[in-house]
């Protein structure tokens, strides 16, 4: 069996974030669900649960950082091309939510990224699939691409 992924994400008002992100075209799987959290389907084996800042409390030894001061992680979905990338970070500006960087554009990867409503950074990226399968190019080409 593969390994699932649960990530869990401090919101400060959990409907305003599900719409959010129902605007994005997640869904959410509602029997992991209730007024403290929402379970949130990235893909059959990903999944982002959004919990109340004090339901998130429950499951820390350390206090909750606050995302609009401070990045913890980047969470990063794929998109099936350029397009998809630029059409998914367009739909999350339109729902709320704050651009970060300008895009990326590596040549065989390109990406954008925003915060979302509680401050989280997220990446949305598109991988030329010769380099999912072969791997980047060489450090080199990677570091021109970047300049």
């Amino acid at each position: 069996m593969s390994r699932l992924l649960f990530l869990n994400l401090p919101v400060a008002d959990l409907q305003r974030s599900r719409d959010f992100f129902a605007a994005l075209d997640f869904t959410f799987n509602e029997k992991f669900s209730d007024e403290g959290a929402a379970c949130m389907v990235v893909s059959d084996q990903a999944f982002v649960m959004l919990l109340q800042r004090e339901r998130f409390a429950e499951f820390t030894v350390k206090p909750v950082a606050d995302a609009q001061e401070a990045t913890a992680l980047t969470a990063a979905v794929s998109a099936d091309s350029r397009e998809a990338v630029d059409a998914f970070a367009e739909a999350a500006l339109a729902a709320g939510a704050t651009a970060a960087k300008d895009p990326q554009d590596y040549g065989f990867m390109y990406g954008r990224s925003f915060h979302d409503l509680d401050g989280h950074l997220w990446e949305v990226m598109w991988m030329d699939p010769v380099a999912v399968e072969n791997g980047p190019p060489t450090p080199e080409a990677f570091a021109e691409a970047q300049a």
